[in-house]
């Protein structure tokens, strides 16, 4: 595997699944940092944000768990 070299916080992913930004926060719950969820601490707080696998990765939670309750 290779070494991460960019992340993307969780506005940007929720951008990028057009997706409600606190479904992903309620979906985190599941995912640890082997799935692709990584921290960033700045000065002002801290924001989860996600690899390339993590991205994929809430793709699936999404597909199971938000877009089955919706059928």
């Amino acid at each position: 595997m290779a070494a991460i070299s960019f992340v993307f916080t969780i506005r940007r992913v929720a951008q990028i699944l057009e997706r409600d930004e606190e479904v992903l926060w309620d979906l985190m719950d599941n995912l640890e940092p082997e799935d692709g969820l990584i921290w960033v601490y700045d000065t002002e707080g801290e924001t989860p944000a996600f690899t390339e696998y993590g991205i994929e990765t809430l793709r699936e939670l999404i597909r199971e768990f938000v877009d089955k309750k919706a059928d």
